[in-house]
C-alpha cells in the first residue's frame, strides 16, 4: 500500500487517541515436587482453599494446603505428564461439577465427565462440590416414609425422606444389595437417585449399572464412580460431587436419595492424600479432621421446609463386626440410625441379614404409614426375644409351652422377613404378610410353607380382595373393614395349602 506521509501521521494520531493501557496479571506458580497424585507448588500467593488449578496438558488440581510460600494440591487425574518446573495457573473457580437432568441415566466420574460411552453430558449448569449444609430454620421434621421395599427395614428400622441412615456390616453381607433394592423400589415415585461408588472395582460398578438398567431404575438414577484404579483425590471428591448433583434436584423441590458406597474407602483415600500432604497423623494414622470429613458431607442431607429432600444412605464396612472402631463410631454419631447386617445371619441364609438388636432408626414411627406402624409395633420385640430364646433353647431340653410358642412365632417371623434380592415389595403387600405373622395366624402352618402362603396371599388379594390393598394404599390405614377382608383371605389361603398338602 502506498500511503502519503500525512495519512500515516493521521493513523498514528488515531491509534494514540484510542490507546488503552491493559495490564493482564496472571497468578502463576511452579511445580516443586509431584507424585502419588499430589503436587507442591511454589507461588500462587492469592490462591483459595479448594480452588481449581490448571496444570499443563489439560489436567486440573485442587488446592488443599495453603502455606506461606508453597501450595499443596491434589491432582484430579493422571499425574504422569506433570513435571518439576511446570507452570500452574489459578482458575479463580472453586471445584465444581456439572448438574441437571442430563445426568440421569448416566455413569460419570468424580468430575462429572461421562465414562459410560454414551457421548457428552449436555448441560451448562454447574454447582460447587462443597456447599454449606441447610440451616436449622430451613429444615422441616422428617415425616414422609422412604419405602425401601424390604420388609425387615420398612417394618423394624424405617427410613424417612431427609434422614441419614447408616448401612453397616462386614464385607459380603449384602450392604450394596439393600441400597440397589431401595433405588429399584423408587420407580414411579418421582424420586431422583444418586449412587456414588467409591474405591470399587469397575466390574462391580458395571454390574450395579446393569442391575438398575434391567429394573428400569437408570431412568431416574445417576451413578458417580471413582473406582479403585483411580487416584485417591478422585475417590476423595466423589461423594461431594454426587451430593452436589443431588442438591440441584433437592433445591428444585424434588425428593432425592443418595447412596455413598462406601465411606470406609473414602476415609482411607483421604488418609492417603493427607499423609502425602504432610498433615500430622492421628489415631490409626487418620488426620484429625476425619470426623469433619464425613460430618460436612452427611449434614447436607435434609428435609427442606420449602419442599424437596435429600436422603443419605452411607455405607460403612466393619472388620469382624466391630462397630466400635474409629470410622464406624464417627459415622454412627453423625447419622440418624443404623441398619446392622450380621455375618452369622447372612451365612445362616437369613437375607437380608438385618440384626434387630443393634439396628435402630432415630426417626422411628414418624417415617411409617399408620398401617405399618400398627402391624410392626410388636414385631421388633418378638424378633429380638426370639434371638435371645434361641440361644437359650440350645442348652435347655424341657421348654414350657409359652417358650415353645415364642420360638415357633420367631421362626415364622424370620421366614416372613426373608426376601430375595432385586424384588422389593409394595408397602401394602408388606402390611398384609406382616399382619398375618404378627396376629399368630401362621403358627399352625409348617415353616417350609410360609413362602408358598405369601405368594398365594398376594395372588388371592389381587384377584378377590382388591379393596384391602386399595384401602392401605389410599388411606395408609388398615381399618376394621379391610382387616376383616384380610382375615378371610388369610383363612382361605391356609385352607388351600392344607388341601394341597
Amino acid at each position: 500500500m502506498d500511503l502519503r506521509p500525512e495519512e500515516i501521521s493521521g493513523l498514528i494520531k488515531e491509534q494514540i487517541l484510542h490507546y488503552e493501557d491493559k495490564l493482564q496479571l496472571d497468578d502463576v506458580g511452579t511445580v516443586i515436587t509431584v507424585g502419588d497424585g499430589i503436587a507442591h507448588i511454589y507461588g500462587l500467593e492469592g490462591c483459595m482453599s479448594g480452588e481449581l488449578l490448571a496444570f499443563p496438558g489439560g489436567v486440573y488440581g485442587m488446592a488443599q494446603n495453603l502455606e506461606e510460600e508453597v501450595v499443596g494440591a491434589v491432582i484430579l487425574g493422571e499425574d504422569e505428564a506433570i513435571r518439576e518446573g511446570d507452570t500452574v495457573r489459578r482458575t479463580g473457580r472453586i471445584a465444581e461439577v456439572p448438574v441437571g437432568k442430563a445426568l440421569l441415566g448416566r455413569v460419570v466420574d468424580a468430575l462429572g465427565r461421562p465414562i459410560d460411552g454414551k457421548g457428552p453430558v449436555s448441560t451448562s449448569t454447574t454447582r460447587p462440590i462443597e456447599a454449606p449444609a441447610p440451616g436449622i430454620i430451613a429444615r422441616a421434621p422428617v415425616s414422609v416414609p422412604l419405602q425401601t421395599g424390604i420388609k425387615a427395614i420398612d417394618a423394624m428400622v424405617p427410613i424417612g425422606r431427609g434422614q441419614r441412615e447408616l448401612i453397616i456390616g462386614d464385607r459380603q453381607t449384602g450392604k450394596t444389595a439393600i441400597c440397589l433394592d431401595t433405588i429399584i423400589n423408587q420407580k414411579g415415585t418421582g424420586m431422583v437417585c444418586i449412587y456414588v461408588a467409591i474405591g470399587q472395582k469397575r466390574s462391580t460398578v458395571r454390574q450395579a449399572a446393569e442391575t438398575l438398567q434391567k429394573s428400569g431404575a437408570m431412568d431416574y438414577t445417576c451413578i458417580v464412580a471413582a473406582t479403585a484404579s483411580e487416584p485417591a483425590p478422585m475417590q476423595y471428591i466423589a461423594p461431594y460431587a454426587g451430593c452436589a448433583i443431588g442438591e440441584y434436584f433437592m433445591h428444585k423441590g424434588k425428593d432425592v436419595l443418595i447412596v455413598y458406597d462406601d465411606l470406609s474407602k473414602h476415609a482411607v483415600a483421604y488418609r492417603a492424600l493427607s499423609l502425602l500432604l504432610h498433615r500430622p497423623p492421628g489415631r490409626e494414622a487418620y488426620p484429625g479432621d476425619v470426623f469433619y470429613l464425613h460430618a460436612r458431607l452427611l449434614e447436607r442431607a435434609a428435609n427442606l421446609a420449602s419442599g424437596g429432600s435429600l436422603t443419605a444412605l452411607p455405607v460403612i464396612e466393619t472388620q469382624a463386626g466391630d462397630v466400635s472402631a474409629y470410622i464406624p463410631t464417627n459415622v454412627i454419631s453423625i447419622t440418624d440410625g443404623q441398619i446392622f447386617l450380621e455375618s452369622d445371619l447372612f451365612h445362616a441364609g437369613v437375607r437380608p441379614a438385618v440384626d434387630p438388636g443393634v439396628s435402630v432408626s432415630r426417626v422411628g414411627g414418624s417415617a411409617q404409614i399408620k398401617a405399618m406402624k400398627k402391624v410392626a409395633g410388636t414385631l421388633k420385640l418378638a424378633y429380638a426375644q426370639y434371638r435371645e430364646l434361641q440361644a437359650f433353647a440350645r442348652f435347655g431340653s424341657d421348654l414350657d409351652a409359652d417358650t415353645q410358642k415364642r420360638l415357633a412365632q420367631g421362626e415364622r417371623i424370620v421366614e416372613v422377613l426373608r426376601q430375595p434380592q432385586n424384588s422389593p415389595l409394595p408397602v401394602e403387600q408388606q402390611v398384609m404378610i406382616l399382619y398375618a405373622v404378627v396376629s399368630g395366624a401362621l403358627l399352625e402352618l409348617p415353616v417350609d410353607q410360609i413362602d408358598a402362603f405369601e405368594r398365594k396371599l398376594f395372588e388371592l388379594v389381587g384377584e378377590t380382595y382388591r379393596e384391602v390393598s386399595q384401602a392401605i394404599r389410599s388411606t395408609g390405614r388398615l381399618d376394621d373393614a379391610a382387616r376383616e377382608q384380610l382375615d378371610l383371605a388369610i383363612e382361605a389361603c391356609k385352607a388351600q395349602l392344607r388341601a394341597k398338602h
